[in-house]
């Protein structure tokens, strides 16, 4: 892991601090203005699973897992009269009148951050207001107790620097310990990604995940005999086929702009910001106006 080396583990290698942070309004989502009535540490998001606070109920269907019996028998009152004299049941009950339950648990978001730090995305001053940007997501996301990771790849590798987790305080040590330098193994990064996700969904299946890639989209390491682009895309569109939330931020310079991280986003469906379209302090709105999409 970074942290436990030096900035310079490699020839080339060059430390870079993080920009003024700035302190971050709270986010609310268009899922806290449907769900959440009360204050909690976490998001509150609608649950199949039979656990879970029963708010409301829906017409059942062919549905009949968890049964709202109270809802029931409310649907089927004011139908009781003309149903007297045809049957000798008390209270007469037809599957049109059967109610399910809509329940709601608490569920973590999980926000991955992905980050080219390769000499082609960015000099040192673009990397500086980026890693400021960062932390202040990674503050606001501290309040909300969601949970945060941190993906790398520069040279021929990818790391994952910071496990999910929701202490800022480690989230601030792996992001100063960040050197900037070296290839690009794009795909490297958007594998790793991929799989960090899939292991966090399946050991917290109501987690919320969303992955903010920050590059310039210009992979020239692959991991196969596939060309670092074709590589990247096909990873790109797996993680749309597993309807992960995505935000890239194009990190490359809108004089040498290629578009390949705009071709990366629409890959993996999502939208791509440039650098020179957001600030530093405008970072974190788009990031929660994305959020508040989902």
């Amino acid at each position: 892991m970074f942290q436990n080396q030096d900035a310079r583990w490699w020839e080339g290698g060059k430390k870079v601090d993080s920009g003024a942070e700035f302190a971050p309004r709270k986010l609310q989502t268009q899922l806290d203005k449907l769900t959440r009535r009360a204050a909690g540490r976490r998001s509150r998001t609608v649950t199949d699973r039979k656990r879970g606070r029963y708010v409301r109920a829906v017409p059942a269907g062919e549905n009949l897992s968890d049964i709202a019996f109270d809802a029931t028998l409310r649907a089927a009152a004011p139908h009781q009269r003309e149903r007297k004299g045809k049957t000798k049941m008390a209270y007469a009950l037809k599957k049109s009148d059967l109610q399910r339950k809509i329940r709601v648990k608490k569920a973590a978001n999980l926000i991955l951050f992905v980050v080219d730090a390769s000499w082609s995305m960015a000099v040192s001053e673009r990397m500086t207001a980026t890693k400021g940007a960062i932390m202040s997501l990674l503050t606001d996301a501290y309040q909300r107790r969601d949970r945060v990771g941190l993906v790398v790849f520069q040279k021929d590798r990818a790391s994952l620097i910071l496990q999910p987790t929701n202490s800022v305080t480690l989230a601030k040590h792996a992001l100063a310990d960040i050197p900037v330098g070296g290839k690009t193994p794009l795909s490297a990064g958007l594998l790793l990604a991929y799989e960090t996700i899939k292991r966090e969904t399946q050991l917290h299946p109501d987690v919320m995940p969303m992955l903010i890639l920050l590059t310039d989209g210009a992979g020239n390491v692959s991991m196969s005999n596939l060309s670092p682009q074709e590589e990247s895309h096909r990873i790109a569109e797996q993680i749309k086929a597993e309807d992960i939330r995505t935000v890239t931020i194009n990190m490359e310079h809108i004089a040498f702009d290629q578009g390949l991280a705009t071709k990366l986003a629409e890959r993996m469906g999502g939208p791509c910001y440039t650098l020179s379209q957001l600030r530093a302090d405008t970072l974190l709105d788009t990031v929660r106006k994305e959020m508040d999409k989902m």
